[in-house]
């Protein structure tokens, strides 16, 4: 097992420590990103900056480097140059929210997957609480961060949308809480065109007007966004249907065309 320290005593850094220990890593304590972190690689196998994405190139260059400690950053945009002038360089950055350690805890030990990049012992540890890993290169971390903020900070924007016009005509944000769980059920199952339903998809252009003229002016842009990427989504799906088609359909025609080979009786 590792030790570790780790700078960033905030709600990522005490959910990664409190992982850490429950899977049976030291951790040697923390040390705040406004101190002086100058020795805090020296003494640890691993020391991960936990730290806002602005802060981590800074905070590196601060720390005195260790050649047998591996630095590792959290960040799921950052590439792994920021952890320079550090020989060893990794990051692990998990796919779950972390809204208090003790969450954050929970749910890192429960399964949760990691993208890893750089040192080994980022997947070590990621995998040493139970996590599963994907491996990101650093020219692909923006657009993977990206698709991370869309699956979680847009889907919880999305739902402050949904509460704002519940609580319009007198409704409670739970009311719809079942239907997005089942939602998204349906996404993990039968991926998101299948999953598809409602007025876009139906093609059902007299709801949708209907649904814009029901909502107040400021959030007709969300709404619209919304139906867009609703209808992008149903055009791939006719697009790919149409390849498939055309492929069986000259599949078919070719075995209809081939000659028939006769065969001798003996």
């Amino acid at each position: 097992m590792a030790t570790v320290r780790i700078i960033g005593p905030g709600r990522a850094g005490m959910s990664v420590a409190s992982a850490l220990v429950s899977a049976g890593h030291e951790v040697a304590g923390f040390v705040s990103s406004d101190d002086d972190p100058s020795d805090a690689a020296s003494g640890v196998d691993v020391l991960i900056l936990a730290v806002p994405d602005r802060r981590i190139a800074e905070v590196a260059r601060r720390v005195r480097p260790v050649r047998s400690t591996a630095v590792l950053h959290l960040s799921g945009s950052q590439g792994l140059e920021v952890l320079a002038p550090h020989e060893r360089r990794g990051s692990m950055h998990p796919l779950v929210p972390m809204p208090t350690p003790d969450v954050g805890a929970a749910r890192l030990s429960a399964g949760a997957t990691f993208a890893v990049a750089g040192d080994p012992v980022a997947t070590e540890l990621a995998q040493s609480i139970g996590g599963r890993t994907v491996t990101v290169r650093d020219e692909n971390r923006a657009a993977y961060h990206a698709a991370a903020a869309i699956a979680a900070n847009h889907v919880v924007a999305l739902m402050g949308q949904v509460q704002r016009i519940a609580e319009s005509i007198g409704l409670d944000l739970d009311v719809f809480l079942g239907l997005s769980r089942a939602a998204l059920a349906d996404v993990e199952s039968l991926g998101p065109e299948a999953a598809l339903t409602g007025p876009a998809a139906r093609g059902d252009t007299a709801t949708l007007a209907r649904h814009r003229a029901a909502l107040a002016p400021d959030e007709r842009a969300g709404y619209d966004a919304g139906v867009a990427l609703a209808r992008r989504l149903v055009e791939e799906s006719a697009v790919r249907q149409a390849s498939l088609d055309e492929t069986r359909q000259a599949l078919q025609t070719q075995a209809g065309t081939e000659d028939v080979v006769p065969v001798e009786v003996a």
